[in-house]
């Protein structure tokens, strides 16, 4: 009997799979923007907040809406239908604000809605397109998860100051 034991579990341990951990785990906040998913490294966010007043700042580009005090931090606010090019639209019940932080730059980033919590193994995350221009550097890949495409988006290039 203790032999046949010995016997199954030694089939067992050589038809287990290899481990998952070869294949680490990217953890990301899903949100909308227009029609579009896009997503964000989940440590790379400060917080996420309902829209506040803001002030705005004469002489920048349309797509900053202006900055707003956080717990004594002046943080910037950027539209990003504005900045992807996309009309403005009302803010509604579901807009709201991610702050965000990548070494010491931070900013706020106006958002139509929230999706969810994403975990997507690095395999099903393909390179950003070869059409992006080559100065926007935002884009880290794109993510298949069920059957929705979801453009990841890197920190620190939406944090990069071109205003």
């Amino acid at each position: 009997m203790n032999e046949q034991l010995k016997e199954v579990m030694q089939r067992q341990q050589e038809s287990k799979q290899p481990p998952a951990e070869l294949d680490s785990i990217v953890q990301l906040v899903g949100f909308m923007v227009g029609s579009e998913e896009f997503a964000v490294p989940i440590l790379s966010i400060k917080e996420i907040i309902k829209p506040i007043e803001h002030t705005r700042v004469p002489g920048s580009p349309n797509y900053v809406l202006g900055v707003f005090n956080l717990r004594g931090s002046v943080i910037p606010l950027i539209n990003l239908r504005l900045k992807f090019g996309l009309p403005a639209e009302k803010q509604g019940p579901d807009t709201r604000y991610i702050v965000m932080q990548h070494n010491d730059q931070m900013a706020s980033f106006v958002i139509d809605s929230l999706t969810e919590a994403i975990r997507l193994r690095e395999s099903s995350i393909d390179a950003a397109p070869e059409t992006i221009q080559e100065g926007e550097n935002i884009i880290y890949g794109v993510g298949k998860k069920d059957d929705r495409i979801i453009t990841i988006l890197k920190a620190e290039g939406l944090l990069k100051r071109t205003f």
